[in-house]
């Protein structure tokens, strides 16, 4: 295994004891790099470790001409070319189907709980307020949660603490997921995602990407919601489709929403939802920071360190 090259092409405050058990397997190299570094070096490395800061797609694959995996501390996998990487035979080590870790891991419910407060309590313009120097309590009357209905989309993991935290908050809370079982107790059991809809004042989105959530939430889905309804996503941006979200929010028909995912994180193909949001205050947009705590980030990578090992001890 001495001879193994690894590049971790994202290591900025990465895990001392992560960082120690990629040393035992092999040669580790750092970045960060840009996406024309990583081209250019990538063909030295029999691993690459990223986060979510670069696009691996079929011409950086290419260049991975002794790649034999790529590692990712994530449970999405959208940054990743999944059919070319088989098709070129790299490994693709994740998160994904670590159900029994994951659920030690609360950054991202902790954070769509966080995106929540701050849009019904209006905490960012507050505070804003405050650094300007004035002090107007008056201009920031948010709304109860207690007593609101919280529906979430999803009863994995993430949903199922999600729904903890509302049932703490003495909210209703109610679920639709057909995967499900056995049922949480204390959650209402949703038959249809429409019958979830029609009864969510706040809604909740915990759901992989996948060719059967792509594009799940549209105009129909939007206009079943209760009218001024709130809407909290830290899935997957694509989970949405943008343009009725928009519209839904330009109307004044959902009531305002709060984003840690957007659909196009690397480009600029979003600017029209980030020019709504700086200019009113019901849509609230966080980079993508779901799973980036300190705690959860550490434990993350040094999972994925060992699995990395047992790969390639398993040959």
């Amino acid at each position: 295994m001495s001879a193994v090259r690894i590049l971790n092409a994202e290591p900025d405050r990465y895990s001392p004891e992560a960082r120690a058990i990629l040393e035992q397997i092999g040669t580790v190299d750092n970045g960060p790099l840009t996406r024309g570094e990583l081209l250019a070096r990538l063909p030295e490395y029999d691993v690459l470790i990223v986060r979510l800061a670069h696009q691996i797609d079929a011409e950086v694959l290419a260049r991975g001409e002794r790649l034999r995996a790529i590692v990712s501390a994530t449970t999405g996998l959208d940054h990743i070319d999944l059919a070319e990487a088989e098709r070129r035979g790299v490994a693709v080590l994740s998160l994904r189907g670590e159900t029994e870790f994951l659920r030690s891991i609360p950054a991202t419910a902790e954070l769509a709980w966080a995106l929540l407060l701050g849009l019904v309590r209006r905490l960012p313009q507050a505070y804003a307020s405050v650094l300007r120097g004035e002090w107007n309590r008056d201009a920031f009357r948010g709304y109860d949660l207690c007593g609101r209905s919280l529906g979430i989309l999803g009863l994995g993991r993430i949903g199922e603490k999600v729904a903890r935290y509302g049932l703490a908050f003495g909210m209703r809370v109610l679920a639709y997921d057909p995967t499900r079982d056995p049922w949480m107790e204390g959650v209402e059991r949703a038959n249809t995602m429409d019958e979830l809809l029609a009864a969510s004042e706040v809604l909740s989105i915990h759901v992989p990407l996948n060719e059967r959530t792509e594009g799940l939430i549209g105009r129909r889905e939007l206009a079943l919601l209760p009218p001024g309804a709130l809407l909290v996503n830290t899935a997957r941006g694509a989970v949405l489709q943008r343009e009725a979200l928009l519209e839904a929010l330009e109307s004044g028909r959902l009531g305002g929403a709060a984003l840690d995912v957007l659909w196009d994180e690397r480009g600029a193909a979003d600017e029209r939802l980030l020019e709504y949001a700086r200019t009113h205050e019901n849509l609230l947009i966080t980079p993508h920071i779901g799973g980036a705590t300190v705690e959860s980030m550490a434990a993350t990578e040094v999972f994925m360190a060992r699995k990395l090992q047992r790969f390639l001890q398993a040959g």
